[in-house]
């Protein structure tokens, strides 16, 4: 049987599982000997493009060798010459673009010009460079490049031209290396115009220029940064320019210095309190940075609108402090995230939302800082009087407010501001109209009522702060505590389980004021259940007015806003533990008014 076994054993052959594999490794062997492969072909190709590029600019370094000293240059240019600054050339069938830069070099062998020894004939010899690129080869950028001085034959003369040096730097003073820069002069004859680049130390020196006032025109940029610009003093657009064209004075140096830095990115959202996105808002963008004066002529001076979700992408913003402002008579502002100006740094991205809400007849917007460090302060204390007016706000706080349910019930979400969700029909709702009270049949009112809240959305997770409520003061006759709430939140915005300030069902709010018990912290959707009572029929309690106050990402630091004013002038008193009082007046005629208080801290 063992013989047997065995012959049968042998005989089986090669499995389907041991056949996969070895064409598994057999497609990987060859796979990376392919790859290989192809690398091998484009190296060679490259190699190839390489040694094309080398003879393209060997022979154009040998064109300018032959040239007379004199045409050495480029039409347009400083020097001027004959050499094209770029040409066209074919070799082992492909296109390469040949680059020609001509520049006099001022050698500090005999001293330089303004230097001392001063050089009054500072073109001591050209500096000839030619790169050769090929934008469609498969080695795009430069390829090739070589360079070479060349001497006049004979001795040096001076010279009634100057030098014009050319620094460009970066937001922090440090050197732009590479960065493009457009000379142009149309009022020399021949006219001048060409492009350079700086060095690595972000420097570009032009010597044996011809004199001229005020007429050199120059650009200083480079791609991902920002364009910095002369002007001509007679610019129809830019009055009394800050930067006028450079003058170039003989035997002089010109020195002119641009910044330059990477762009960034704005996104504009425009929003309620409560997230709620508001399309189509109208509002100006204006930067800091002055290119004209008397009158000022802003770098950045936009009027912008906000898309139909609210959004808007301003990409190639350049860094500044910009001061945005709200055109949109619908509206009014609630603050701004950030607090404004708002200060864009170099290469970043960077958010900004207006915080909005139909407009009213007379709003006022307090914004307090730290007189310091100008940052916005949470949790200060803006009171707001006048004869018949007290309203006290704390900054960084939003507020859900019912001043009226004369609508009566039946409402989930809190879309009309004067109805509610359900009551127990114990309530009064009408007697007198903004008011809530027990229900009164006859002489008597009902011992107890109940009423609960439509939903109020905050539109993304969120602290709940205080529930505040007016009058304060009610009748002796209805008890120690006739005024009581509970509040129920949710993130689903269906679960409702009213809760008092220990987090469960068995307590109540009853002072105006009282913080809001944690447990609520992180949801969105919020109701409240309202408690009247009386131990005297005869009387009853009433409700005017209840908010709660909340904080989310959604709501401006630093800022408090009053609404449904009068034309007046009102009393502002603002105060922070650790600051001293600040008190002034504010003329509220306008039908918006903003005003900034910066505390001082007690020493």
């Amino acid at each position: 049987m063992t013989p047997l076994a065995t012959v049968t054993r042998r005989a089986r052959g090669i499995t389907l599982i041991e056949t996969l594999v070895g064409i598994a490794i057999f497609v990987v062997i060859a796979g990376g000997l392919y790859s290989t492969y192809i690398q091998l072909i484009k190296l060679t190709k490259v190699v190839r493009l390489r040694v094309a590029a080398t003879a393209i600019a060997n022979q154009y370094q040998e064109i300018a060798r032959n040239l007379t000293y004199a045409d050495v240059g480029i039409p347009g240019g400083i020097p001027t010459g004959v050499l094209p600054a770029s040409q066209v050339a074919s070799r082992d069938g492909a296109t390469f673009t040949a680059r020609y830069t001509v520049r006099n070099v001022d050698d500090p062998f005999d001293g330089t010009i303004g230097g001392n020894p001063n050089d009054t004939s500072p073109a001591d010899y050209k500096l000839v460079m030619v790169e050769v690129s090929c934008m469609s080869c498969d080695a795009p950028g430069v390829l090739a490049a070589t360079a070479t001085h060349l001497s006049p034959k004979n001795l040096e003369t001076s010279t009634n031209n100057g030098a014009l040096f050319i620094q460009v730097i970066d937001a922090d003073g440090q050197p732009v290396a590479v960065a493009d820069v457009h000379v142009e002069n149309t009022t020399l004859i021949p006219p001048v115009s060409f492009d350079e680049t700086t060095n690595n130390d972000g420097l570009l020196q032009l010597v044996d220029v011809p004199p001229a006032l005020e007429s050199y025109r120059i650009i200083a940029s480079k791609a991902g940064y920002s364009t910095e610009r002369t002007y001509a003093p007679n610019d129809p657009l830019v009055i009394n320019p800050i930067k006028l064209d450079a003058t170039v004075i003989i035997q002089q140096v010109t020195q002119i210095t641009f910044t330059i830095d990477k762009v960034s990115q704005l996104n504009v959202a425009s929003i309620t309190s409560t997230c709620s996105a508001i399309p189509s808002l109208d509002f100006h963008l204006q930067g800091t940075k002055l290119i004209g004066m008397l009158p000022d002529i802003y770098k950045y001076d936009q009027a912008l609108v906000t898309d139909g979700n609210g959004l808007l992408t301003l990409n190639n913003m350049e860094w500044d402090a910009y001061n945005p402002t709200l055109t949109d008579a619908d509206y009014d502002l609630l603050g701004t995230i950030p607090l404004l100006p708002l200060n864009l740094a170099p290469d970043t991205t960077q958010d900004l939302r207006f915080v909005v809400q139909p407009s009213n007849p007379h709003s006022f917007l307090v914004i307090v800082r730290d007189i310091g460090t100008q940052l916005p302060l949470s949790g200060a204390s803006v009171h707001l009087t006048k004869p018949s007016y007290d309203e006290t706000l704390l900054t960084n706080r939003g507020y859900f407010r019912q001043t009226s349910w004369k609508d009566g019930p039946g409402q989930d979400d809190f879309v009309n501001s004067e109805m509610y969700f359900s009551d127990d029909s114990n309530i009064d709702i009408n007697k007198p109209v903004g008011e809530v009270k027990l229900k009164k049949t006859g002489n008597t009112h009902a011992p107890s009522g109940e009423l609960i809240s439509s939903t109020f959305d905050a539109g993304t997770a969120t602290n709940f702060a205080t529930i505040e409520w007016q009058p304060g003061d009610q009748p002796p006759e209805s008890g120690a505590t006739p005024i009581r709430f509970q509040i129920a939140t949710n993130n689903d915005n269906t679960t409702w389980n009213f809760q008092g300030p220990d987090g469960t069902d068995s307590t109540y709010y009853m002072v105006t004021g009282e913080t809001i018990s944690a447990a609520h912290n992180g949801d969105r959707y919020l109701r409240y259940k309202l408690f009247l009572s009386t131990e005297d029929d005869g009387h009853t309690p009433n409700l005017a007015d209840v908010a709660i106050t909340f904080v989310s990402s959604c709501i401006p630091p630093g800022q408090a806003f009053f609404t449904g004013l009068t034309s007046a002038t009102y009393d502002l008193e603002v105060s922070l533990t650790g600051y001293e009082i600040s008190t002034t007046s504010a003329d509220l005629s306008p039908a918006w008014t903003s005003a900034t208080i910066d505390l001082i801290p007690i020493p």
